[in-house]
């Protein structure tokens, strides 16, 4: 294959889609926890992943798994648990059978500000992928993020 492969040329243009797409949505949700709550994107995933958490085996996650979770570096989610850490949003402690191990759990406050965040991430995440369907381009992608029922 060749740079200018019609199949290759499709696929960047399928790309360039899907990363606009993901922007929109991403950029549009920002704002709206931003100026609803105080939280970034990363912020609510972060919070709302280790909501899940529970305590019986296997229920808390490692950073590497949290960092995975959220699309970020194990340094970047460190520095992340940090600042939410220091909001009174998330507390750190030792693994009781691995000294080396931190858990991070979600205090009541973080819980309170996620209950509270979720339908405007909600909202906002509905009100972008209604608009970027009005875009010919982005309206295929749309419709599948739609169709996806992921259980977690």
């Amino acid at each position: 294959m060749t740079a200018t492969d019609p199949a290759l040329t499709a696929l960047a243009q399928g790309w360039c889609a899907l990363s606009l797409l993901h922007g929109k949505i991403d950029a549009h949700i920002e704002r709206a926890l931003q100026a609803g709550h105080d939280l970034s994107v990363r912020e609510y995933s972060l919070l709302d992943v280790l909501s899940r958490q529970h305590s019986g085996p296997g229920g808390h996650l490692q950073m590497k798994q949290v960092a995975d979770a959220v699309v970020l570096s194990q340094s970047a989610t460190t520095r992340l648990v940090t600042r939410l850490e220091d909001r009174g949003l998330l507390t750190r402690y030792l693994c009781d059978t691995d000294r080396r191990g931190i858990y991070t759990d979600v205090t009541d406050a973080g819980l309170a500000l996620l209950a509270e965040a979720r339908p405007t991430n909600d909202r906002a995440l509905r009100e972008a992928l209604d608009e970027a369907a009005a875009n010919p381009q982005l309206t295929p992608l749309v419709r599948t993020v739609e169709a996806l029922h992921v259980s977690a």
